[in-house]
């Protein structure tokens, strides 16, 4: 049964938050341009002042930090958490990642229109997406097929556009856990893989123009492109690029993790 792999907030909540930041950073801006073009003339004028006073001092206050985080949240970076074990063993359980926000072309908050291309996803990239049957559940997942490929996966192996993919044996793995070096592109990563008789979900899968075949390094425990379907260009939400925090329950932070890329 593969794993249900919700990561982060839902997007509803991520939604919510964009919207609540939008409007807090809109509102507090509004209050210090009045002030700024209208109040501060009133005042001059002998118009006693009034409790906006207090709403201009404090727009003053969070207006440069509320556009500050809404600008490098929608379009530099934003922060997730890894709660399962799709990707591993490249992304584990308690993993906190940092998403590349303008990988894929610049968004506008709350409405997610893109307003800039600014680069494509390639074959072997690591992606945050929203979920196309469910937009308020959010998913990380490598991609392994682009538009227009022919995907095969059967026996535990993989096959784009009839060439097989290289995979080597990992020199860490076991008979209870076989573990592979995969390349994908100009990617070299770790994938795990099931034991003989596991029942895994086989096929070939066509990719629609505009959409990418997405599965997980866990390769036989990961609800992706072989349950859920390709997922469309405009669903993506970014490149997962650094491992920045590692808390799993009430362990200890494992402090190897901080820092490291994402292959």
């Amino acid at each position: 049964m593969p794993s249900c792999e919700l990561i982060s907030e839902s997007f509803e909540l991520s939604i919510n938050l964009a919207l609540i930041l939008t409007a807090l950073t809109f509102v507090t801006g509004l209050f210090v341009a009045l002030d700024k073009f209208v109040w501060q003339k009133d005042e001059r004028e002998g118009s006693a002042s009034t409790a906006r006073d207090t709403l201009v001092e404090y727009s003053r206050s969070f207006f440069p930090v509320l556009l500050f985080v809404l600008v490098i949240r929608s379009f530099i970076f934003e922060p997730f958490r890894i709660p399962s074990g799709s990707m591993m063993p490249t992304l584990l359980q308690g993993d906190f990642i940092f998403v590349k926000k303008y990988a894929y072309g610049l968004r506008l908050p709350v409405t997610e229109t893109k307003i800039l291309e600014t680069g494509e996803p390639d074959r072997g990239d690591v992606v945050v997406f929203r979920l196309p049957a469910d937009p308020s559940i959010n998913y990380i997942k490598r991609i392994v097929g682009l538009p227009g490929d022919e995907v095969s996966y059967e026996r535990h192996r993989l096959t784009i556009n009839g060439e097989p993919v290289d995979l080597e044996q990992h020199p860490d793995a076991t008979r209870s856990q076989p573990r592979f070096v995969e390349k994908l592109g100009d990617r070299r990563h770790e994938i795990l893989i099931a034991n003989e008789g596991y029942a895994v979900r086989d096929g070939v899968y066509r990719v629609p123009e505009g959409q990418y075949f997405v599965m997980g390094d866990n390769r036989d425990n990961s609800r992706d492109s072989r349950f859920i379907g390709s997922i469309p260009e405009t669903h993506l939400v970014g490149e997962a690029v650094r491992i920045w925090m590692h808390i799993d329950g009430l362990s200890w932070p494992r402090w190897d993790r901080v820092g490291n890329k994402i292959q």
